[in-house]
């Protein structure tokens, strides 16, 4: 789906809705199954010029100790050392560095990603999913993003080899966002 954006739209600050936005994440599991997660706690913005679209600005900050994946014992071990190590490092956050339209209407966000106490560079592949104006005057966006990142280059590395050949975690996994916001100018 391609941005559409109006002259109105100049430069409006969004504030990300939680209540209305998913974090979302997917990494496989012995190699052949895929274990599903997301994160419930998180809070950011989205500084989006219409006119300069290279000057729109995006930061987002995530609880990583809400992690949930939809069983405790592996959300607490997420939790731990091994990976997030949620007492030492509770944040994980993505702060934006370039926004670029491409030819067909959707953005490129790219933009430092930090997990633990790693940060790498992320590109966003992200399209505008719609605009409106809800029951209480509020002016609305939403957006879609995908990526998809190698753990291990943020110091995620724990994994238990398998007796058939491969690993218990892969690496690769894959983020998915749903995201809706509210102007702040509303």
């Amino acid at each position: 789906m391609s941005t559409t954006l109006t002259s109105q739209d100049v430069r409006t600050t969004w504030q990300i809705d939680a209540a209305h936005t998913q974090v979302e994440f997917e990494v496989k599991h012995m190699m052949f199954a895929k274990v599903r997660g997301r994160f419930t706690a998180f809070e950011g913005h989205i500084d989006f010029d219409a006119e300069d679209v290279a000057g729109s600005e995006v930061e987002v900050s995530i609880d990583a100790a809400s992690i949930d994946t939809g069983q405790a014992q592996r959300d607490e071990h997420l939790r731990s050392a091994d990976f997030f190590d949620v007492e030492k490092f509770p944040k994980l956050t993505f702060k934006s560095t370039a926004v670029r339209k491409d030819a067909d209407g959707s953005l490129r966000v790219t933009g430092d990603l930090t997990i633990r106490d790693v940060t790498r560079e992320v590109e966003l592949h992200v399209t505008e999913t719609g605009r409106g104006t809800d029951p209480w005057g509020n002016d609305r966006v939403g957006f879609a993003a995908k990526t998809a990142i190698d753990r291990r280059d943020f110091g995620l590395t724990w994994n238990q080899a398998l007796e058939a050949g491969g690993v218990l975690v892969g690496h690769e996994v894959k983020i998915s966002l749903e995201v809706q916001a509210v102007s702040q100018a509303s």
